[in-house]
Order: structure tokens, then sequence, then C-alpha cells
């Protein structure tokens, strides 16, 4: 893809960043307690360009013994493909490099922090993907992808923060079970909304493009109430016997 990149126009590589900065800004923006460290915001967007290249390798082995077991034109060989091998590549990765980045770090004292810190991650790891499929592609491929693939992996990373940040709350408070169950939903809910937006987009039917219009103008709808829900109501996470800080 280096290649690629070298011998791209600019303007192409500028089409493909804009996208994820904008929403980036917006979601730095919606953070009103307290910002989060400049340093850990880059190392987090790092993260996301990492859990690309990660992603990447294991698409590649997973894809290439379905292709072994299935004919690749089936059903369930799309199915296997975009809820397991893509789905659970690129969310698992993003997921866990989101944790080791960001779970025991002491800026991670707010539960909206969890929303800004999977955003980041999520549009590190869509604006590498978008500088690829934009240096290959070219200028078109930018406009589809700066209204379906960014902002979905921003949605993606809504709902993995959601549920991330409540989980550091519920340890922070010591209910490990709870902080358990909203780890889990942090990680399998993004995954479920990637793997149907990847199998709806990939049907290629007219009835299809309705359907993945449909899903998408909902998850968009959802994710932004639900950022601006959660922005609202944020506040301080600290246990409760240190309740008197906040």
């Amino acid at each position: 893809m280096l290649r690629y990149l070298f011998d791209t126009n600019p303007i192409l590589i500028i089409a493909a960043i804009v996208p994820a900065v904008v929403l980036l800004v917006q979601v730095y923006r919606a953070d009103r307690l307290e910002k989060e460290p400049r340093g850990l915001l880059v190392k987090l967007l790092l993260m996301g360009l990492l859990s690309t290249a990660l992603a990447a390798a294991t698409e590649q082995i997973g894809e290439g013994l379905l292709v072994s077991w299935l004919d690749p034109d089936s059903l369930a060989h799309r199915f296997l493909l975009f809820f397991v091998v893509v789905a659970v590549s690129e969310e698992g990765f993003k997921y866990l490099l989101l944790r080791r980045a960001t779970w025991r770090h002491p800026a991670f004292n707010c539960q909206f922090d969890g929303v800004v810190y999977a955003v980041f991650v999520s549009l590190g790891f869509a604006l590498w993907e978008n500088i690829g499929y934009v240096a290959i592609y070219g200028f078109s491929t930018a406009l589809v992808r700066a209204v379906t693939a960014v902002p979905g992996h921003a949605c993606f990373g809504v709902f993995m923060g959601a549920w991330y940040g409540q989980a550091k709350r519920y340890a922070l408070r010591g209910d490990e079970a709870a902080s358990r169950r909203s780890r889990h939903k942090a990680l399998w809910l993004p995954m479920l909304l990637h793997g149907t937006y990847d199998f709806v987009a990939s049907s290629g039917s007219e009835l299809s493009a309705l359907v993945f219009l449909a899903f998408i103008v909902i998850l968009y709808v959802v994710a932004i109430r639900k950022v601006r829900r959660l922005s609202r109501e944020d506040d301080y996470i600290t246990p409760p016997e240190n309740d008197w800080l906040v």
C-alpha cells in the first residue's frame, strides 16, 4: 500500500483524511467535563493504525481457510467472512489495543472517556484503511466512504466506548461481574453491527441496497443520540470512598 500512497495525488490523501478528522473533532468537543491528554489521543490513533495491520493479517488467513472449505459465492461463506473473520478481527484488535492503552490510565476518570478513546481507535483504523482504498480506487471512493465506512467505524466505536466506559465505572466501584458483562458487550455489539454492515453492503441487490441505506441511517441516528446523551449525562467515575473529590 505504501507504493500506492507515495504515488497518490495529495488531494486524494486529504480527501481520505478529512472525514475522519471531522468526526474526531466532533467527539473531542463532546467531551465536556475534562479533555483527554493529547499524547494519549495520538497514541490511540496509532493503535487504530496498528489494528488495521493486525486485522489485515488475520483476515487474509481466515479468508484463505474459508475459501478452502466453502464456495466463495455461497451464503455461508459470506456470513462467516463478514461476521466472523472481518468483524471479529477488526473490532477484536481495536478493543484489545484500546484496553491495553487506556484501562489503567489515570486520565480514564469519566464515563464518556470510554467513548472518546474507542472512537479515536476506530477512526485511526478507518483513517489508514480509507487512505488505502482512496489511493487505489480514487476520488469517487473517497466520497462514498466519507458517508459510509468512515462514520460507520465511528459508530462502532461509539457503541464500544459506551459499554467500555460503563465497565470502567463498575470496576472502580468493585462490581467485577457487572464490569465483565459490560466489557463483553463492548466487544460483541460492535462485532455484530460491523458484520451486519458488511454483510448487507455486499449483497448486491436493489433490495439489499435499500436495507443498507436504512441500516446506516438508523445506525448514525442512534449513535449521534447516544453521544449527545452520554456527553450530557457524563460524570466522574471515582470509587465511592472518593466521591467527595467529584
